[in-house]
C-alpha cells in the first residue's frame, strides 16, 4: 500500500507541474506549448487513472488482462475448431465423390461387394498392404479378393479385425495368384515382384505370350472369381532354370494413391 501510494504522489506531482506549466506558457487553447504540454501529460493521466484507485483499481486492472487473455484463448480454440470442421466435411465430400465414381464403373451385377476407405498403408512405400477401415462387423473374412473400379484385382485380405482389415496388395513378393492370359488361355502365377511390379512366372513353354496381352484372374482355388482384371504384359522371356516362361506385366493401378475399395464378399 504505502509503495502504491508513493507511486501515485509521483504521478500526481508530475501532473500538477505540467498543469502549472500550461497555465502560466499562455493563454488560449491554440498556444503550441500548451498544445504540446497537453500531449505529453495524457498518458500520466491514463496511468493515474488506472492507479488511483489504489490496490483495488490495480487488481480490477489485472483482472481485465486475464479476462481479455480468456477470450482471446476462447476465440482461437474456437477459430481452430471451424477450421478443422471445415477440413472435413472438405474430404468427406472428397471421398463421397470418388466413391460414386468408383461405384459407377464396377461390376456390381456379378459380384456382393462392400466398400471401404484405406485408413493406412505399408510405411515403408513398397506397396505391400493396406489397411481398409471395415472389418468383421462388415462381414470381411481373410482370403476375399480387393477390387477397384471395372473390377482391377488390387489384392487379398489376410487379417481381419472387428473394424478393419489388413490387404496384402498383389504388388507384394509374397502374394501369388493364379491367372491366364485372356487371348490364349496360358496359365500361370502372377506375383508382385518387391514392390516394384508384377510378373507372371510357370507359364507352360508351349504357349504363345505376346506383348500386350490381357491378363485375368482365372478362378482356379476358388478363393477368388475368374475374370477380374490384372494387367497387361510388358515383356515375355524365360524363368531363371528356362523350364518356364515369365513374362512381367503393367498394372493400371498405382498402389501408392489408393483410397477407395471394394472387398468380394461373394461371386
Amino acid at each position: 500500500m504505502k509503495f502504491i501510494f508513493r507511486e501515485n504522489l509521483k504521478y500526481l506531482s508530475t501532473i500538477v507541474i505540467l498543469i502549472i506549466v500550461i497555465f502560466i506558457s499562455g493563454r488560449g487553447a491554440d498556444n503550441p506549448l500548451k498544445g504540446f504540454l497537453l500531449r505529453m501529460e495524457s498518458p500520466f493521466l491514463k496511468t493515474f487513472r488506472i492507479f488511483s484507485g489504489g490496490t483495488e483499481g490495480f487488481f480490477h486492472f489485472l483482472g481485465s488482462i486475464g479476462e481479455l487473455k480468456s477470450e482471446n484463448e476462447k476465440l482461437l480454440q474456437e477459430n481452430g475448431e471451424l477450421l478443422a470442421k471445415n477440413a472435413l466435411l472438405g474430404d468427406t465430400e472428397t471421398e463421397n465423390k470418388l466413391l460414386r465414381q468408383e461405384i459407377g464403373l464396377l461390376p456390381r451385377k456379378n459380384y456382393d461387394l462392400e466398400a471401404s476407405f484405406v485408413i493406412a498403408q505399408d510405411p515403408q512405400s513398397l506397396g505391400n498392404y493396406l489397411i481398409i477401415d471395415k472389418g468383421e462387423k462388415n462381414g470381411l473374412k481373410t482370403g476375399m479378393p480387393v477390387i477397384i473400379s471395372n473390377g482391377i484385382l488390387t489384392g487379398k485380405i489376410t487379417d481381419v479385425y472387428p473394424t478393419s482389415a489388413k490387404v496384402v496388395l498383389i504388388s507384394d513378393k509374397n502374394s501369388a495368384v493364379n491367372a491366364e492370359i485372356e487371348d490364349s488361355g496360358a496359365r500361370g502365377i502372377v506375383r508382385g515382384a518387391y514392390g516394384l511390379g508384377l510378373v507372371m512366372d510357370m507359364i507352360s513353354q508351349s504357349e504363345v505370350v505376346k506383348e500386350g496381352d490381357t491378363v485375368i484372374t482365372s478362378g482356379l482355388g476358388g478363393d477368388m472369381p475368374r475374370g477380374l482384371y490384372v494387367g497387361k504384359i510388358k515383356e515375355a522371356g524365360q524363368s531363371a532354370d528356362k523350364l518356364f516362361q515369365q513374362a512381367s506385366l503393367i498394372s493400371p493401378v498405382d498402389f501408392s494413391s489408393l483410397r477407395v475399395v471394394f472387398a468380394v464378399k461373394g461371386f
